[in-house]
């Protein structure tokens, strides 16, 4: 397994052009949960090979905060892919937490990568398997395929919906990534493609993150397109430009009241089912019964809270301190 804790929070992840010296500087005084430094689509096919020492020379530079840092690789089917891997890893392989692999189709390309990573590691005296990997599911082939791609090896971090590519595999009338297809006025049609995601990645234990939306001067679509992921249960979105940052790292952490709840919820329940508590298994919250059900919700918002560095700032009105704690609640008789 990956050291890289799969429950650091990835709220925010800022693609940077791996081919901008200058880009990648600003970007490591940003506030973004995770950076990647691109090598595909945002470097031209003339300037990859230079990109690759630019990148190195980067994560081995001063002036990162504590974002994880992750490249962005070519696929398989193109010509750079091994080199890709092998400069990065070898060059700055100990700064690096996670490779992210895009165009993933099946479980044979993760189970490839896997593999030349573990060569590189050893070769460069690396933490065997301390880097992870990120697939991207980019094809209606790679969406029929999530679960082997999931569980195809023990570095994979997270599942990266590419929309654009995705879009485009089944052909789907639009060129506005993120946006509804003209004709398509009822509910939403993205929303069969980021439910398999999500119900993939938290079968397989996880985190699900949601891609770009490429309008980046319109905000307000921005945090639309992000409400809506975040409201299905996704870890968080790519961004594009530092203005979306604080719009995803909001967006994606629990409102400061659902956060005060759900500490409560587990404060009270922990209490109240213990044998100072009664021994109960349903008991009144204020106006609300709380349950085994209602624990296993409150866990959900109390650790994306917690990720995010949240604290709780009140008690919930109707809740008394537990005389045996100072800071736990118990329920008002």
């Amino acid at each position: 397994m990956s050291s890289v804790k799969q429950d650091r929070p990835r709220r925010s992840v800022l693609a940077v052009p791996g081919s901008s010296a200058k880009m990648i500087e600003k970007a490591k005084g940003l506030k973004a949960d995770a950076i990647f430094l691109d090598l595909e689509d945002a470097v031209a096919p003339i300037a990859k090979v230079e990109a690759r020492g630019r990148i190195v020379e980067a994560l081995r530079s001063d002036g990162w905060g504590d974002q994880l840092k992750v490249v962005r690789v070519n696929d398989w089917t193109t010509p750079w892919t091994y080199g890709d891997v092998i400069d990065v890893v070898s060059g700055a392989g100990s700064r690096l937490d996670a490779i992210l692999l895009p165009k993933v189709e099946t479980a044979a390309h993760v189970e490839a990568l896997d593999l030349l990573l573990t060569q590189v590691e050893k070769t460069s005296g690396l933490e065997v398997g301390a880097i992870g990997i990120e697939p991207q599911i980019e094809s209606a082939r790679s969406l029929r395929n999530i679960d082997e791609i999931a569980t195809s090896s023990p570095r994979v971090q997270t599942l990266v919906f590419g929309p654009a590519d995705l879009m485009a595999s089944v052909n789907m009338r639009t060129l506005v990534v993120g946006e509804q297809p003209e004709g398509y006025d009822t509910g939403d049609a993205y929303h069969h493609i980021l439910m398999t995601i999500l119900l993939a990645a938290r079968t397989h234990g996880l985190q699900a993150i949601d891609g770009p939306y490429l309008q980046i001067r319109d905000l307000d679509a921005f945090r639309r397109a992000a409400g809506r992921t975040a409201g299905l249960g996704f870890d968080g979105k790519w961004v594009l430009h530092p203005t979306q940052i604080d719009a995803a790292n909001e967006i994606f952490s629990p409102r400061q009241a659902d956060f005060d709840k759900a500490e409560n919820i587990l404060e009270a329940y922990e209490f109240h089912t213990s044998e100072a508590g009664g021994g109960r298994g349903a008991v009144m919250l204020g106006d609300e019964m709380i349950d085994e059900a209602s624990r296993k919700m409150a866990l959900v918002v109390s650790a994306k809270g917690r990720a995010a560095g949240m604290l709780r700032s009140e008690v919930t009105p109707g809740v008394r301190r537990n005389p045996c704690t100072a800071d736990s609640g118990t329920i008002e008789q």
